[in-house]
C-alpha cells in the first residue's frame, strides 16, 4: 500500500500518475532522496500496485482521502505533497481538503486543477488505453516528444499493465480529465512548484502558466530541458535536486 524512504524531519507524500504506482511510477527518484533530510511516503491508489483488486470509486476525492488517511496513520500533522501527472490533481485535492496541513505543493507535469480537455481523437486514444497496450505505448511516446527508445516505451507499458487493474485505470481517466477543483484551490498561498519537461506537448510550460501559476500566488515554474512527461525517468538527478531544494527551503 505504501513504501517509505528515508527518516528525515521533512515529510513528503508522493502521489503517482495514471501510468504509475508506488513502486513502479517514480523511476530512479526514490534512490536519489536525501534520507537524512526527508521522509517520503509513496502511496498506491485503489486498483494500483499492492492495492490491485481493492474496491473503490476511483475518484480524485477518494485518492486524496486515502492520502490524508495515510498521513494520519504515519502520525504526520504537517507535510509536503508531490504529485506526478494525475497525482498532481490528487495533491491539489489534498491541499483543498487539508490546507492547514500542507507545507508545500509540488507537481511534476501535474494535471491542472481544472482537468484536461480533449479533442475527439485524443479522447479516443486515452479511452482505449485501459484495454489496448498499443494505446498506452502511443500516449507515452507522444508525451515524451517521440524521442525515446522503443525498449523504454515497452518497459513503461509493461510496468503500467502489471501495476494497475484495467477497470481502475479506465475509471481514473474520467477522474483526472473531467474533474474541476480549481475553485477550491484558487488563491491558496501555499508555496507551489510545477516541474515540467520541455518535451511534454500537453502538460508543459504553457499549460502551467495558464493554470498552476494563475491558481497559486506563490507558485513558480521549473522547466527541465531534457525531459518530457516522465522526468523521474528522463532526468532523475536534476528532478530530485529541484524538488529537494524547493521542499527544504524555509
Amino acid at each position: 500500500m505504501v513504501d517509505t524512504v528515508g527518516d528525515g524531519p521533512d515529510r513528503v507524500l508522493a502521489l503517482h500518475g495514471w501510468f504509475g504506482s508506488a513502486r513502479d511510477g517514480w523511476g530512479a527518484l526514490p534512490g536519489l532522496i536525501d534520507r537524512d533530510r526527508f521522509t517520503w511516503a509513496f502511496l498506491d491508489y485503489r486498483g494500483y500496485g499492492e492495492r490491485r483488486g481493492e474496491a473503490g470509486e476511483h475518484t480524485i476525492a477518494e485518492a486524496a482521502a486515502d492520502a490524508l488517511a495515510l498521513a494520519g496513520k504515519l502520525g504526520w500533522d504537517r507535510f509536503s505533497v508531490v504529485g506526478h501527472s494525475m497525482g498532481g490533481m490528487v495533491a491539489q485535492r489534498v491541499l483543498a481538503d487539508a490546507p492547514d496541513r500542507v507545507v508545500r505543493l509540488a507537481g511534476i507535469s501535474p494535471v491542472p486543477a481544472g482537468g484536461v480537455p480533449f479533442d475527439e481523437q485524443g479522447r479516443a486514444l486515452f479511452d482505449g488505453a485501459a484495454a489496448d497496450p498499443a494505446n498506452r505505448r502511443a500516449i507515452i511516446d507522444l508525451t515524451t516528444g517521440n524521442r525515446l527508445s522503443g525498449w523504454w516505451l515497452d518497459r513503461m507499458v509493461r510496468a503500467s499493465l502489471d501495476g494497475s487493474d484495467p477497470a481502475a485505470f479506465g475509471a481514473y481517466l474520467s477522474a483526472w480529465a473531467d474533474t474541476d477543483i480549481s475553485a477550491a484551490v484558487a488563491g491558496n498561498p501555499v508555496p507551489a512548484l510545477a516541474v515540467v519537461g520541455a518535451h511534454d506537448p500537453a502538460l508543459g510550460a504553457d499549460t502551467m502558466r495558464a493554470t498552476w501559476l494563475t491558481h497559486y500566488p506563490n507558485a513558480r515554474l521549473e522547466i527541465l530541458p531534457d525531459a518530457g512527461h516522465y522526468a523521474m525517468e528522463e532526468a532523475p538527478v536534476r528532478l530530485a535536486t529541484v524538488l529537494e531544494e524547493f521542499l527544504a527551503d524555509r
